[in-house]
């Protein structure tokens, strides 16, 4: 089950910025109309500026989410965190100026008082989120929302790495144990020596780990891909303590913990408000969706149907989705009833003689899929996410791509990464399991609404679609 820690976190940041934004506009009325502070030829009305208010606080929280400003961090970098919040704050309040501007032609909007609702708003949630954070690290101190944490190694690196935490409760990282490359049993600096280190994978599902740190910077490339692949299926975060070479040659993300250099070789992005968010874009943008093209689609279920009439206009086939479990995907039969019945489960090709006509046309622009908006709306699928496999396909797929079976800790989706950088269709497993997983490890909104505008020019362009 997902921790929903994180969630709680984000909905109070959400709160809070809504209601910093309603006191910035009541402030700055007060200041503008009512201290005398300002002179004033003409008062106005405070209703007219709660319509200003409701726009921005309606606005401000899927604006900030798109600037990652929900995403539950231990440690802050408030020059980020500032830069974030003025960005999105200016974003806010220019969309409402123009949205109100044209609904209210007639209106006059005091400039200042706009000029003065923009600062304030910024610096009341800046103020907001400092106190937020701060409690955050206080109750992480004492226990509360705090991760577990295993770290593997024992030796002077996994010494230091347990010393950090100890000293900065405020991370809200709790360590329950480590992994020994040489012995088991015992304690390790106070910790309890839970295995060695090829148990990690058990251990992490017997102690509901929540984070692995690797503090063996010795390490060989395969070896770490080793340990990394021990965790596939787990809902951890992996991090490795690097030694300065790994520093400087690491394209990977680099953070600390409170000073000490961590390597994020892998971070679970979707969690807590961020899958909410994710599903809440799901239903609206997937339920628009399927209402907007639901005429185009009963005229390609026409056309099927007359030009196709000894099979179904629908087929449904079994594929693997989130956590490994099957269900039924949704499309436009683009082949004739009887196409697998001779070679059982294989890949479509270009120039694939089993394609009717017209199943041709549809699979080149990507339309028999449109059906799988069903899919999205009920909760089998994403908008955005891997491809869903074929359990047949997934069986051989998952003893020789590394790390292939963690594609499944997300919905799969109707349109993916992978997809919208060409590949689709009969191409590389292992370039396309790569960049699925740096989606699932890098989800932002932002990303998700990058690549269904992108995928409107791939499917334009029908490469790789047969």
């Amino acid at each position: 089950m997902r921790k929903m820690g994180p969630f709680y976190y984000s909905l109070v940041l959400v709160l809070g910025d809504i209601a910093m934004v309603a006191l910035a506009y009541l402030v700055g009325y007060y200041v503008r109309f009512r201290s005398g502070w300002l002179p004033v030829t003409q008062s106005q009305p405070l209703e007219l500026y709660l319509i200003l208010l409701t726009t921005q606080a309606v606005l401000t929280p899927p604006i900030f989410a798109m600037q990652g400003l929900y995403r539950a961090r231990r440690s802050v970098s408030w020059t980020d965190e500032i830069s974030a919040i003025f960005a999105g704050v200016s974003m806010a309040t220019v969309l409402v100026t123009a949205i109100t501007s044209l609904g209210m032609r007639d209106f006059d909007f005091s400039r200042p008082l706009l000029a003065l609702t923009w600062a304030l708003t910024i610096m009341f949630v800046v103020m907001v989120r400092f106190v937020a954070h701060h409690t955050n690290s206080l109750l992480r101190s004492l226990g509360i929302g705090e991760d577990r944490v295993l770290v593997v190694g024992t030796d002077d690196t996994a010494r230091l790495v347990l010393e950090k935490m100890r000293s900065s409760p405020g991370l809200g990282c709790r360590p329950i144990g480590v992994l020994s490359a040489t012995e088991t049993g015992g304690n390790f600096h106070g910790v309890p020596v839970l295995g060695g280190v090829p148990e990690l994978g058990a251990v992490i599902k017997s102690y509901a780990v929540d984070e692995v740190i690797i503090a063996i910077p010795t390490l060989s490339s395969s070896q770490l891909l080793e340990l990394v692949n021990q965790c596939h299926g787990a809902r951890v975060s992996i991090k490795v303590f690097p030694d300065m070479f790994q520093i400087m040659a690491s394209a990977v993300n680099i953070g600390d913990l409170n000073g000490l250099p961590l390597v994020t070789v892998r971070d679970v992005a979707l969690r807590g408000w961020n899958l909410l968010l994710k599903r809440a874009m799901d239903l609206s943008i997937g339920a628009a969706l399927l209402v907007l093209l639901s005429p185009f689609m009963m005229l390609i279920a026409l056309i099927v149907k007359v030009t196709s009439p000894h099979g179904p206009v629908f087929f449904t086939q079994e594929r693997v989705g989130l956590d490994n479990k099957p269900f039924q995907t949704l499309k436009f039969r683009t082949m004739r009833p009887d196409a697998e019945k001779e070679t059982g489960p294989v890949w479509a090709r270009a120039g694939d003689s089993r394609t009717t006509f017209v199943g041709r046309f549809l699979r080149r622009f990507s339309m028999d899929e449109l059906p799988q908006l069903i899919n999205v709306i009920i909760g089998e699928m994403s908008l955005v996410g891997p491809r869903p496999e074929r359990p047949y396909f997934v069986q051989q797929f998952q003893t020789r791509v590394p790390r292939y079976l963690e594609r499944h800790n997300e919905k799969a989706g109707l349109t993916g990464w992978a997809q919208v950088n060409g590949l689709r269709g009969d191409t590389s497993i292992e370039e396309r399991t790569a960049y699925d997983l740096w989606y699932v490890e890098n989800w932002t909104v932002w990303l998700d609404i990058k690549i269904l505008l992108r995928t409107f020019l791939v499917v334009l362009r029908g490469d790789n679609a047969y």
